[in-house]
């Protein structure tokens, strides 16, 4: 584990997200989709498919990153940890509904493990802000892991654990570690973002440079 921690202080400066201010385009159709949590088992004898659930910012930077990664399948932005049902996006920037923008990660753990994702989850973020990342301030910003059973609840507990001893960060980890209630998956336009909107203005000039980064990085894990 501790070979893990090293390089968190020194990706934090870079890692920190700049604001995602403006996500709403008026002129695209937002439709929403309520997803059910999966299950977590197998699908099939050969091909294993599990969940993973994270809230540590931005989803549309969150999402590009965790794409690249060999062994993840689908990332889907969206919605947890509040108490309204089918929340829209503007709901949810209201800062009421309780709901933080996360990623619903499907990983085939024998390519990635659990383990290898908290390393990128803790590293390409700032866990010691309460309800806020870079520019981006509110509840719906938080650092969150939501586990879907109690082996990931175990493993992101011991993680946090072993950052805080490490004194990787100044200050204390904020990140909370709760069960997965809900999952809503957020409006068509967000799906995909940097993929479909590489040129933008946000895209070019902020995703772009820190996606970058973190190929050079964690080159070991992207798929090819």
């Amino acid at each position: 584990m501790k070979w893990l921690l090293h390089t968190a202080g020194a990706l934090l400066g870079w890692f920190t997200l700049a604001s995602c201010i403006n996500h709403q385009n008026s002129n695209i159709l937002m439709t929403k989709e309520s997803l059910t949590v999966p299950s977590d088992l197998p699908t099939d004898s050969t091909l294993r498919k599990e969940s993973a659930t994270f809230g540590n910012g931005c989803f549309w930077c969150t999402e590009a990153l965790f794409q690249q990664l060999d062994g993840v399948s689908k990332v889907t932005s969206g919605y947890s940890g509040g108490h309204v049902e089918n929340p829209t996006y503007e709901e949810v920037c209201g800062k009421n509904t309780g709901h933080a923008e996360v990623i619903r990660i499907e990983y085939d753990p024998a390519k990635i493990t659990y383990d290898e994702l908290l390393e990128v989850f803790w590293q390409t973020h700032d866990p010691t802000t309460l309800n806020q990342q870079g520019n981006d301030v509110g509840p719906q910003y938080r650092s969150v892991v939501f586990y879907h059973n109690d082996a990931q609840k175990q493993r992101a507990e011991h993680y946090k654990a072993e950052l805080e001893k490490s004194g990787a960060f100044s200050n204390p980890i904020v990140t909370a570690i709760e069960p997965l209630t809900n999952f809503y998956a957020a409006e068509n336009y967000h799906q995909d973002y940097y993929k479909l909107n590489g040129s933008q203005p946000y895209c070019y000039f902020v995703i772009r440079p820190k996606l970058e980064k973190f190929q050079k990085v964690f080159k070991n894990k992207l798929r090819h």
